[in-house]
């Protein structure tokens, strides 16, 4: 190491230390943090949601863009939705195909459950495969910035509210999504 380098390297904290302090007698003011700013990813592609790990990653041209984490789902999350009422997020391959802002949740972007195979499945058994699957935020009724705790929908992804707004903004209609356990 030369010996520039090592000067820097006790000068530099003693230096930063001194920034924050103000000549004798002056009163400090508190310095604000910079806000906390995510800025809404790029228009993206491909969505990819893996149930285990509770991400959402968004991907541009192959490229991963962003990953959310900590995703809530329905009360029985392992497993492929097959009936309706089974509290089941579906696993497979859908489009994100319409989106509803007047939602009971804090916005919320249509996953295409159930496609054919998903309703001969349930035909089979005598059984509906449900519907109305979506990524949404938290319930209206709940205070801005607060989260339901651990899995509550009934089969779908649900995020923050911000989390939804980044994602109302990058994920166009007809975007492939896939959801795997």
């Amino acid at each position: 190491m030369n010996i520039r380098r090592l000067i820097l390297l006790i000068l530099l904290p003693a230096l930063a230390a001194c920034a924050g302090v103000a000549p004798q007698g002056a009163p400090m003011r508190p310095i604000a943090a910079p806000p906390i700013y995510s800025p809404t990813p790029t228009r993206v592609d491909f969505v990819l949601v893996q149930k285990s790990r509770r991400t959402l990653t968004l991907y541009a041209a192959g490229t991963p863009i962003k990953t959310y984490r900590g995703l809530q789902f329905g009360d029985a999350p392992t497993g492929h939705k097959s009936f309706e009422g089974d509290e089941r997020t579906p696993e497979g391959l859908y489009l994100i195909d319409y989106r509803n802002p007047r939602s009971s949740y804090h916005l919320s972007l249509h996953i295409s459950y159930p496609d054919e195979e998903d309703r001969a499945f349930a035909a089979a058994h005598g059984r509906s495969p449900g519907g109305a699957i979506f990524i949404h935020g938290q319930p209206n009724w709940l205070e801005e910035g607060q989260r339901i705790a651990g899995d509550w929908t009934d089969g779908c992804i649900a995020l923050s509210n911000a989390e939804i707004e980044e994602l109302w903004d990058a994920i166009p209609d007809g975007t492939p999504i896939e959801i795997r356990p």
